[in-house]
């Protein structure tokens, strides 16, 4: 128990620090370079992933013109957006809504914005903690494929995003609904069949095998 007190502390920690430093140093854990970018492994292709991050950057411009006052986050997972946060009326949250849909490649809003006044630092720091316990606990579950979840905290609600079967949607709920601090968890999930799983295993393996390759030949 102190053991993976302590691997925990370590993640969590990490988790932490990854966050604050995204802006410069990209991580090189869980993900790899693809055309001098770095795109994390997971179950979307190169190309959405890159577009997730298009959407969530041009779908924040947006919403940043409206001059909505509230408290606003927009995450893009397979070309689904969720959008979190605070406005002050119901008029803001259609606005915002409204906005987003209008980004190129947009292909479904989940809308949970809350009517209140935006959240304090130290809610936002607890919430930037919470999100690498979950983190922290997707990988502990030897029984899941952790990066196949996309993780959001808000007012200590946990939002799970991914492109999982049944099976894993109810164990990634049912660790995520364990871990101390958890008021709520919103499934986000896009549903596929184990077959669908394996034949993307198969793609992305003759992709890296390729990959590796290409990057192995004479120049």
């Amino acid at each position: 128990m102190n053991q993976y007190k302590r691997s925990l502390k370590v993640v969590v920690l990490t988790a932490l620090a990854a966050a604050s430093l995204q802006a410069c140093v990209p991580a090189l854990l869980g993900g790899a370079m693809i055309g001098g970018g770095l795109v994390a492994i997971d179950r979307r292709t190169a190309g959405i992933q890159i577009e997730d991050e298009t959407i969530e950057l041009r779908a924040s411009a947006r919403v940043r013109e409206l001059g909505t006052k509230g408290q606003i986050s927009i995450t893009s997972y397979n070309r689904l957006v969720l959008i979190t946060g605070e406005v002050q009326t119901a008029a803001d949250k259609t606005a915002v809504e409204k906005a987003v849909l209008t980004v190129d490649n947009v292909r479904s809003v989940v809308n949970d914005l809350t009517l209140a006044f935006n959240s304090g630092i130290g809610a936002r720091a607890g919430d930037a903690v919470l999100t690498a316990k979950v983190k922290a606990s997707l990988v502990e579950a030897k029984d899941l494929q952790a990066n196949a979840f996309k993780v959001v905290a808000e007012r200590g609600v946990i939002y799970l995003l991914g492109r999982v079967t049944e099976r894993e949607a109810a164990r990634g709920i049912e660790v995520a609904r364990a871990v101390p601090g958890v008021e709520k968890v919103v499934r986000v999930f896009e549903i596929l069949t184990e077959a669908e799983i394996t034949s993307m295993g198969r793609r992305t393996g003759a992709g890296a095998a390729a990959a590796a390759g290409a990057a192995s030949a004479p120049k």
